[in-house]
């Protein structure tokens, strides 16, 4: 007996129109996509060079994480200057091309934002430290005294996400010593004071900025921090968290505010002046899905990322909920659900996926890790799960190089690494550069075809050679033909679109199984071998005497 899960009435309407609800966005992570220059940093120039690899994937758009003038400190979600190109990367000129090409293409072009901090490099920051204490150029961030006989202890006990004090004391122009200001991420990236109208005023501008060059939209960094509780009382957030988690139940005075909805509410009525459905998607790490839903009402986000189902394990019964959860909820203020499965701070779901245990955001993996993946097996799943994903109705969120199957970069050296996260924990976690490594394009060519020098900004695993983009090209059965014939077979029979529905059918234990117009979707997690009678249109794994095995996913074309 068929049971469905159904939307929002609205919704299924608003579907057929809006393209942002069933389009699948693919994440470029500029500084390791590709390098045009030689520098061994991806850039603009790159991403331009490389856009119909893309169209040939068969993507809707592109997401590219920051490109601003930046430091550096944080791989450029340390922002110095919101209004232009970090020379890294390349120019406004260089940007304003890539915009171009990816239109010619029909690719729409998503820009990261950063509203929740800047770096300690920005003109507003350094004005601050010179302005002193009770300036105006201080009520731009949070500035505190701090405790103790000689304001020598921090305002209160809150951790960074990248490990240490949330807080740093900063030397007065008279040379003394004197506030400290709080910083949610590393001590570079001072946090703005979002209760101050100049700040919103401030980014109303950038938006438009970057709008008026041609953007889409934007995918918005920390989408459930900007505001913090009145008093900044004390707080300790449980270790087996992720870093940047929110919940409705034990609420973080620094993460999930009630207030930061009307800022969002704001932003919606800067994008709304432009033609051509221009977006806001939400990186907002709060639970439970429907705390979540919050930030995807009709006036406030149009997606969010749903990090509920990017965080399941691979077991069938765990799927089907956050599946059924995430669609009725999300439904319930008529927004689509945005299936993930990887980022740039996540561990690759192609490692993830085998390790059995819990991987808190951020915390990364490295060589003395416990408990390391079978590679195999990695793989053979993250295949699986992509397949049953780009099922699903709704938008979907592809992050470079999963197309290839990469795995995450586990060995490298140690003074190799620059995620923030390894230097502030002295080690004790590693951090995300394992997901963040240079892409392979072509097997034979020096850094795999990312650079034309052979450098890189991370090295590169040799097992890159065997996944890079050209030794897949055209390889039956490869998983780079494997993403691109789902995502056409999506777009043929309207999988993303649906109805906003997914209508469950019969399964074995360990077995999903839903049906999308004509189409069939078996996802064998952990069952008995599944007969498969009907014609397969793709496969994460062959059949094995004509049936579908265990970590396996088939779509099949229902006859009659």
């Amino acid at each position: 007996m068929a049971h469905t899960v159904a939307a929002a009435p609205a919704t299924a309407a608003a579907q057929r129109t809006e393209w942002w609800r069933s389009s699948v966005i693919y994440q470029i992570y500029p500084r390791s996509f590709a390098d045009s220059s030689g520098s061994g940093v991806g850039d603009l120039g790159g991403i331009t060079q490389r856009l119909e690899s893309l169209k040939d994937l068969g993507v809707d758009a592109i997401w590219l994480s920051p490109f601003y003038r930046s430091p550096q400190k944080d791989a450029g979600y340390d922002v110095s200057d919101f209004r232009d190109v970090d020379p890294l990367f390349g120019t406004l000129a260089d940007f304003d091309a890539m915009v171009a090409r990816a239109h010619e293409l029909g690719l729409r072009v998503i820009a990261d934002i950063v509203p929740n901090h800047s770096s300690d490099q920005h003109e507003w920051f350094q004005a601050a430290l010179a302005a002193g204490p009770g300036s105006q150029e201080r009520e731009r961030y949070i500035f505190r005294d701090g405790k103790g006989e000689h304001g020598e202890l921090p305002p209160n006990n809150w951790e960074s996400v990248f490990g240490g004090p949330m807080w740093t004391r900063v030397t007065e122009p008279d040379g003394t010593p004197g506030q400290w200001y709080l910083h949610i991420f590393d001590s570079s990236q001072p946090d703005f004071n979002w209760e101050l109208e100049e700040v919103r005023a401030e980014f109303d501008d950038i938006l438009r900025f970057w709008l008026d060059r041609g953007v889409d939209g934007f995918r918005v960094d920390v989408a459930h921090g900007l505001i913090k509780a009145e008093g900044l009382p004390d707080f300790v957030q449980d270790d087996d968290e992720a870093s940047m988690g929110g919940g409705a139940a034990t609420q973080s005075p620094y993460w999930a505010q009630d207030g930061v909805h009307e800022v969002w509410r704001r932003w919606r009525t800067v994008v709304d002046e432009y033609e051509g459905e221009r977006i806001l998607a939400a990186e907002a790490w709060v639970y439970p899905l429907d705390f979540m839903a919050n930030w995807v009402r009709p006036d406030e986000m149009h997606q969010t990322f749903n990090f509920g189902y990017m965080e399941a394990h691979w077991d069938a019964t765990e799927l089907r909920e956050v599946v059924d959860d995430s669609i009725a909820t999300f439904g319930a203020v008529g927004a689509p659900s945005t299936w993930v499965l990887s980022n740039h701070d996540m561990i690759r779901h192609a490692t993830r996926l085998a390790l059995g245990k819990d991987t808190p955001q951020g915390h990364g993996i490295g060589p003395a890790s416990p408990g390391l993946p079978d590679v195999e097996e990695g793989i053979r799943r993250a295949r699986a799960a992509s397949l049953f994903m780009l099922s699903l109705p709704g938008g979907a969120y592809l992050y470079q190089g999963e197309e290839l199957g990469l795995p995450e970069a586990i060995d490298i050296p140690d003074d190799a690494r620059q995620d923030p996260t390894w230097f502030r924990t002295e080690g004790e976690r590693y951090g995300r550069d394992g997901c963040r490594v240079p892409l392979p394009w072509e097997a034979d060519a020096p850094a795999f075809g990312f650079s034309p020098s052979g450098d890189a900004w991370l090295p590169q695993p040799a097992v890159y050679g065997t996944l890079a983009r050209d030794a897949q090209a055209g390889v039956e059965g490869s998983t780079l033909e494997m993403y691109r014939a789902a995502l056409r077979l999506r777009h043929e029979h309207g999988l993303g679109t649906g109805t906003g529905t997914v209508t469950w059918e019969e399964a074995p234990e360990g077995v999903l199984m839903h049906r999308v117009g004509d189409v069939r979707v078996i996802a064998n997690v952990s069952g008995d071998p599944v007969p498969v009678e009907d014609d397969v249109l793709v496969s994460s794994a062959p059949l094995v005497d004509g049936a579908l095995e265990a970590d396996a996913t088939v779509w099949v074309r229902v006859r009659g």
